[in-house]
């Protein structure tokens, strides 16, 4: 009787899911209209703080569901990550979390359906995203894609909000209307960090430390090193519901996981859940003076500990409880997903290919020696590598194409051992119908193969060479990435990388060539998944070039030595074993690439390692 009863009644249900489900989404309309919330901006002093203060007790805790047409959406690692988001914000003691998941693994897409299901259920609610700039486009055209309701999206970039009153009125547009505001980092700090004593620089430092709801930090390893601006004006916003999100989350050092864990959980190691791990931690491992350091308040022993364990630790099963104690410490904050999905495409071959300089490169490499600073001497040493001839412009900021041409008539490519190396995978790629990019930390080497491309190809800029660096605008970017991805006539892709990180999609190209050792591995992880990504449909084949007997094979044994950590602490299980943080020798012959067992490349090269 009471199974009829049921069934009567579902059957005269005839709503869409949508409207009844506990949260009541708004349908997406073809125009905006905006209602305030608030009195009328013209009846109200520019200098007057205004919108609602949005405390804890306002927001009840409630579930929130993703709504079905995303949930339609969500692989299982988003379904885990929403659920995990859900865990840690709208909870009885809300704080900040991290989303460590692979790049291309969808976390803007995950953090969109989020953030509209909590602008649903609290309408009053302040988000505020803060992001590389470059990145902007990307979010609001994601936001197009996945948006359930109209909701307006503000930014200081597009109306350009320079000063402080142009600012001060954005922001009051943001608290008027359910909305969502986006600052670049740099611009965060700034606003936050004016000294200016005016009322209007008080009035937005006042709404951004005080009226967010939920800080979304997107690429959230950005503000990692605790003596800059960036993190220090993030740490001072009020509101405890912080949302790391990053897809390369340990970049240099193990300090730097615990800055970030600290932006989103403030005093991380001396919360309740981590002092027994700490401690735990401490009776394993013995560093001399280590211990006093940390009962006095110096965390950095701590870090200085966990690091020397997993870097230098020759006891295997120490190391191994260690990582285990970390994870511990730190899963009920940090969602780690490396990225399963990458699986389903066709493949990466990862090599670090070291090549014989030139009698001429090895001379040029003798004159480094000169140069005190790193910095310097990695910058220099970058073009030497590619070809010696270029010693003389690695130090001139204003190469001009009539310089570098000039270089060009007098130079033979042969004495630079990278820039043949080049030439010839270029040569190889044009043959097989495949598309080439390549990275460099420094626009001089990209300019000079640049310019060798158009001498020795007859290639021009635009249909078959493409160039994004630090000065591309949002358009050329954009433009770059559509043309290079699905032009027939398209063969080469120059990437300054820094510039072509989160947001570059360049699935044409099947080949990379890294031209010189970052000393930060992530960033070169970011470039590889510029290729190796979602959309791809050929095997992805990337070489991390590195002049022999030089200080780049030295930066190389310490990039993978950082490598190692992010996969033992993130990664390692008890099923694998030591063999899994060594790179691995191989013969060029058993490399299987046709490109490099070719005799034109095959020559150069010294030792050829396989991650």
């Amino acid at each position: 009787m009471i199974l009829a009863m049921f069934v009567a009644y579902v059957g005269v249900i005839e709503k869409a899911i949508d409207t009844i489900i506990e949260i009541q989404f708004n349908k997406v309309k073809n125009t905006r209209t905006y209602v305030s919330e608030s009195r009328n901006a013209k009846d109200r002093d520019s200098n007057e703080m205004v919108g609602v203060d949005l405390f804890d007790e306002d927001l009840m805790v409630t579930d929130i569901p993703a709504h079905p047409r995303h949930m339609k959406q969500m692989k299982p690692h988003q379904v885990e990550g929403f659920n995990f988001l859900r865990k840690n914000l709208v909870a009885d003691n809300p704080g900040g979390c991290i989303l460590a998941h692979a790049p291309g693994s969808g976390k803007t897409f995950m953090i969109i359906s989020f953030m509209q299901s909590f602008l649903a259920k609290y309408p009053h609610a302040k988000p505020l995203v803060v992001l590389p700039k470059g990145i902007l486009p990307t979010w609001k055209k994601e936001f197009q894609i996945w948006q359930i309701e109209d909701i307006p999206l503000y930014d200081l970039y597009s109306v350009k909000a320079d000063g402080r009153h142009q600012q001060l009125e954005v922001l009051k547009q943001w608290l008027e209307h359910k909305s969502i505001l986006f600052l670049g980092y740099k611009q965060f700090s700034s606003i936050v960090c004016d000294d200016g004593k005016n009322q209007v620089s008080v009035n937005c430092q006042e709404i951004l430390l005080r009226r967010p709801s939920i800080l979304i930090l997107d690429e959230g390893h950005t503000p990692r090193n605790e003596n800059t601006d960036v993190l220090q004006s993030l740490a001072k916003v009020q509101t405890p519901r912080k949302v790391v999100l990053s897809g390369t989350l340990y970049q240099n050092h193990v300090k730097e996981v615990f800055n970030v864990l600290n932006l989103v959980r403030p005093k991380f190691l001396r919360m309740d859940t981590s002092r027994t791990i700490v401690k735990r931690i401490l009776s394993k491992v013995n560093i001399p003076g280590a211990r006093k350091q940390l009962k006095a308040g110096a965390d950095a022993a701590f870090y200085d500990m966990v690091e020397h364990t997993m870097q230098k630790d020759q006891d295997f099963k120490r190391k191994v409880t260690v990582i285990q104690d970390l994870r511990e410490m730190t899963n009920k904050v940090l969602h780690y997903y490396k990225g399963d999905f990458l699986d389903e495409l066709p493949g990466l071959v990862d090599f670090t290919v070291v090549l014989n300089l030139s009698s001429k490169q090895k001379h040029e490499v003798q004159k480094l020696k000169k140069f005190a600073g790193k910095f310097k001497r990695s910058s220099v040493g970058s073009a030497v590598y590619l070809h010696p001839k270029l010693h003389s412009f690695a130090e001139n900021s204003a190469v001009t194409d009539d310089m570098m041409d000039n270089l060009l008539e007098t130079l033979d490519v042969r004495d630079g051992t990278k820039a043949k190396f080049f030439l010839n995978i270029l040569s190889l790629c044009e043959s097989a119908g495949e598309k080439l990019l390549v990275f460099s930390q420094y626009l001089t080497p990209l300019k000079f193969l640049e310019r060798l491309v158009m001498k020795a190809k007859g290639w021009i800029m635009g249909k078959e060479i493409f160039v994004i660096s630090g000065e591309s605008s949002s358009d050329h970017r954009e433009w770059s990435m559509d043309r290079f991805n699905n032009s027939m006539d398209a063969k080469v892709f120059f990437g300054s990388i820094k510039a072509c990180g989160e947001g570059i999609s360049l699935v044409g190209a099947s080949r990379i060539i890294i031209l010189d050792v970052h000393l930060n591995p992530s960033v070169t992880r970011q470039a590889i998944g510029r290729a190796f990504r979602p959309g791809q449909t050929k095997k992805v084949y990337a070489y991390r070039l590195v002049a022999a007997d030089s200080p780049e094979e030295k930066d190389h044994t310490t990039c993978f030595r950082k490598e190692a950590i992010a996969k033992m602490w993130f990664e390692w299980n008890e099923y694998c074993g030591y063999q899994d943080f060594e790179v691995e020798t191989v013969e060029v012959e058993d490399s299987g690439d046709c490109f490099l067992e070719s005799s034109l490349v095959r020559d150069d090269v010294r030792v050829l390692y396989k991650r």
